[in-house]
């Protein structure tokens, strides 16, 4: 069997906010086709016209190649051997970022392939087993703390037993408005519903520290993402004087990326987006949390391509945590597949079918494909 194109079909909303963090509303979608009429999907979550343009890019010289050069002729089975092919392949100007980020979403499609040719779900590929994953409602901050208490309640009206909220306007104008909020969410949740929270990396190390001291009455589930990305040192001062567990990873994409996260930051939970790290990369990554002690959980605010990817990781490890359900109401994150991932009474089963197990609504696709 052999890949005969690499797509990558850029998916958007007609009109967008963009003045929120909101990564539902646009998505790059990733098709690869092979000889033997398999095809199989993937998605990056990143700048979709960015990863776009590393996919199609064409030959400059031996290290500049975009991924679907790279790619075409090969044996799509060969997961492991193609991720090396893509690394090495664009070395003069990848090696970590975008352009790992749209190689993670090839790496889904091709998983997707070989799971479709060998009739197994990519669990079984994996060594996993058909478990169910509890998983947390995940929701952006609303414009006010009674907007945001409300999406909460609807959130336990539908059966999630974990909630989360993040970003703007949270953490930006003062302690008195984040307790406004924390205030209003607890007071929907209680102590039967865990309560994540994610600040959108806007703190210094003792600003975070002092908020999360903060905190303490209000039990959180853990504290997600108060520093920027590369602050290590930052995050091991907060990871040794917090008592909420402190959660990162989301703005990683690599193996090296994720080692230092969390041998050097001491966080106390990895989140791995599938749409940013692949399968390949991301069981390597597992891995190093475990060694450390550390759980590991999911990011995911796109579509059920990362949906169902993220449910096949974590079905596939022994340190996995909870599953992030992202429920902004956009079209494409919440129509994009034709047999959608459905949560039942807070938890979500692995799909059992060959490959990812869902597949796009190409009627979907045509709408809100972007052309030209």
């Amino acid at each position: 069997m052999k890949i005969t194109n690499v797509e990558a079909l850029y998916l958007r909303l007609p009109t967008i906010d963009e003045t929120r963090t909101d990564s539902s509303q646009d998505a790059l979608i990733i098709r690869i086709s092979t000889d033997a009429g398999i095809v199989g999907w993937g998605e990056v979550d990143g700048c979709p016209s960015v990863a776009k343009a590393i996919i199609e890019a064409p030959v400059s010289h031996t290290q500049v190649k975009g991924l679907r050069h790279i790619l075409l002729g090969q044996d799509p089975l060969q997961t492991e051997s193609l991720w090396k092919r893509m690394y090495e392949s664009t070395s003069y100007y990848g090696r970590a970022g975008a352009v790992v980020q749209a190689m993670a979403g090839v790496d889904l499609a091709l998983w997707d392939i070989k799971g479709k040719a060998l009739g197994k779900p990519i669990y079984a590929l994996l060594g996993g087993s058909p478990i169910k994953l509890r998983a947390y409602s995940s929701n952006m901050f609303q414009m006010t703390p009674e907007a945001t208490a409300e999406r909460a309640k609807r959130a336990i009206d539908a059966g999630f037993t974990g909630v989360k909220f993040g970003w703007e306007p949270f953490g930006r104008s003062g302690l008195d408005l984040d307790l406004r909020y924390i205030e209003a969410v607890k007071a929907v949740t209680g102590t039967r519903v865990d309560f994540m929270l994610d600040v959108g990396h806007v703190w210094d190390a003792k600003t975070a520290i002092q908020r999360c001291r903060a905190f303490e009455p209000y039990n959180l589930a853990w504290v997600e993402e108060p520093l920027h990305p590369d602050d290590y040192v930052g995050y091991a001062r907060l990871s040794e004087a917090a008592l909420q567990h402190i959660a990162a990873g989301e703005q990683e994409c690599t193996v090296a990326g994720f080692d230092t996260l969390i041998e050097k930051g001491k966080i106390d939970i990895a989140q791995v987006d599938l749409t940013r790290c692949g399968f390949t990369q991301a069981m390597k990554i597992a891995v190093t949390a475990a060694r450390n002690g550390k759980k590991v959980a999911n990011h995911c605010f796109t579509t059920d391509i990362n949906v169902a990817a993220a449910l096949h990781f974590l079905a596939s490890i022994p340190n996995a945590l909870i599953l992030e359900y992202g429920v902004e109401p956009g079209e494409i994150s919440r129509a994009l597949a034709r047999n959608p991932i459905q949560v039942k009474d807070g938890y979500v089963s692995v799909p059992e079918s060959p490959g990812l197990g869902i597949e796009p609504n190409s009627e979907i696709i045509e709408r809100f494909l972007v052309r030209g």
